[in-house]
């Protein structure tokens, strides 16, 4: 049963999909493109995305998803780190990174440019003049007009690699060893012929990356919203008799925040399997989707590193409020203390985690950092929480201080040296603080020179000339006594108990 992908008011079929791609694979390969090799997408979600991706799998090359958000020295770095032989950006995004990125940067790639089209420039903003593709780049529409197809066969779906990040700041690569057909548990059973599945998460992103391919894989049918919005989001599901999703906490917050006559207004019976993750979902959250949706929400527990390492039915979120699940059949999960001697159950530690099944990684060039993060062949995302008698995973905190806003990834040492590069301060500690609706918002405590008066509009000017803006800091502290351990390192425990207690000073 062959599939389609809809994006705004276009439909593609799963034979013009594999047309394309394969007239783009060819493309590629005379660029000399070809196994092994990476190739760099700097796309929202749309269909030239999975185009672009269903092409690296026909060449044996792996697609390098690019947060499109990112400036261009953060977009630089991916590109030149994952040894991107192309590139493949819509055309908006390419006029602002290109004029940015390091001169030598691009020299020997391929970079093939494609129309932002209208669902996404409606969606964001974007004149005609800048969705068109600039003078001189080449064209996607001319490769799928003038290259014939590709002899192949469908691939076999390739992972993309993923970029993730540590306490460092300095994102890496995750690499897998092997394909990544899907198993038969937790969200792998989802993916069969007559899935119809509504993403409203970016496709960058590691899970939302998955689902999009493995629908298309399976034969299923994919909806893509080119940018969130909980009312549009309810039509879809009614006007495509969604069964899938994945989606992540902050959306649902605005789901339920939607006035009762709105909630009330669509037919969302369809429902069969809306997965949750990328921060911990608040038990009242899950419940209140629950109610209205009925036993259709999914929970899971995992990192792009691991995959999904536990899986929470609806029963199981109402019954035990705050768990992420029990191991997958095929998975692992085990809690250590400092000492790395197992937990017993009920006694907080860090969590450690692997499945059978799952292709194992390695980050690309940088292979011995996978040390930092292995213990007895486990892997640790850096989450402290404990399992119960049971073997229900209940989370607590964060050994490290990844930030998980909306469940966006940030980083704080990444903000840090941005901070620092700002005239006048000395010392920056970034963590998250309790938001309502984002699950964390950003806090940024500032220590100045002596004597010098920091601007905070001058500050955010600085910063969003060197991060993406949804690193920019919701809450910005000056404190010239930042308080620190033996060490001498900031101790942020202590700025987070100050901050919340009410005793920082804000600009």
């Amino acid at each position: 049963m062959a599939g389609t992908i809809t994006s705004g008011a276009r439909v593609r079929s799963e034979a013009e999909i594999l047309d394309d791609a394969r007239r783009l694979a060819t493309r590629l390969a005379r660029a000399g493109i070809g196994a092994g090799d990476t190739l760099a997408l700097v796309m929202r979600n749309e269909i030239a995305f999975l185009t672009a991706s269903v092409a690296a799998n026909i060449l044996g090359a792996t697609a390098v998803p690019v947060n499109w958000h990112f400036s261009a020295a953060e977009a630089a770095y991916v590109i030149r780190d994952c040894d991107a032989r192309a590139l493949i950006v819509h055309a908006d995004l390419w006029r602002r990174l290109a004029p940015d990125l390091p001169a030598d940067l691009l020299a020997g790639k391929t970079v093939i440019a494609v129309d932002t089209p209208p669902e996404l420039a409606d969606a964001y903003g974007v004149p005609a003049d800048l969705a068109r593709i600039p003078e001189g780049a080449e064209d996607l529409k001319d490769i799928l007009r003038d290259c014939a197809p590709m002899a192949a066969d469908k691939p076999v779906p390739l992972t993309a690699m993923i970029y993730t990040s540590g306490t460092t700041g300095n994102p890496k690569g995750v690499r897998r060893l092997g394909p990544s057909l899907p198993n038969k548990h937790g969200y792998g059973a989802i993916f069969k012929p007559g899935v119809r599945t509504l993403l409203p998460t970016p496709l960058y992103h590691s899970a939302p990356n998955r689902f999009g391919v493995m629908t298309f894989f399976c034969g299923g049918d994919l909806v893509l919203m080119p940018r969130f919005d909980a009312e549009e989001l309810l039509r879809l599901v009614e006007a495509h008799r969604i069964t899938a999703m994945f989606i992540v906490p902050t959306m649902l917050v605005r789901l339920l925040k939607l006035p009762p006559e709105v909630r009330a207004g669509y037919d969302l019976s369809s429902l069969s399997d809306v997965v949750c993750a990328g921060a911990p979902c608040p038990p009242e959250v899950k419940r209140g989707i629950i109610e209205w949706w009925g036993e259709c929400l999914y929970e899971f527990y995992g990192s792009t590193e691991t995959g999904a390492l536990t899986w929470c039915s609806s029963a199981e979120a109402l019954e035990r409020p705050g768990t992420v699940g029990r191991a997958v059949p095929s998975g692992t999960v085990k809690v250590f203390d400092a000492q790395g001697r197992e937990c017993p159950p009920g006694v907080a530690g860090e969590v450690f985690g692997r499945l059978s099944d799952y292709a194992d990684f390695t980050y690309h060039k940088r292979a011995e950092d996978r040390g930092a993060v292995e213990h007895e062949g486990l892997i640790t995302s850096g989450d402290i929480g404990h399992l119960d008698a049971d073997g229900y995973l209940f989370l607590s905190d964060r050994k490290r201080d990844m930030i998980i806003a909306g469940g966006v990834n940030i980083y704080p040492a990444h903000i840090e040296a941005a901070m620092l590069t700002f005239p006048g301060v000395v010392d920056a500690a970034v963590f998250g603080i309790p938001d309502a609706e984002m699950g964390e918002a950003i806090c940024a405590i500032l220590a100045p020179e002596p004597g010098q008066d920091l601007d905070e509009d001058a500050l955010r000017a600085h910063l969003e000339g060197h991060i993406a803006r949804y690193m920019l800091p919701k809450v910005i502290v000056v404190d010239p006594d930042l308080p620190r351990d033996a060490s001498g390192k900031v101790n942020k425990r202590k700025l987070r108990d100050m901050y919340w207690s009410g005793t920082g000073r804000a600009i």
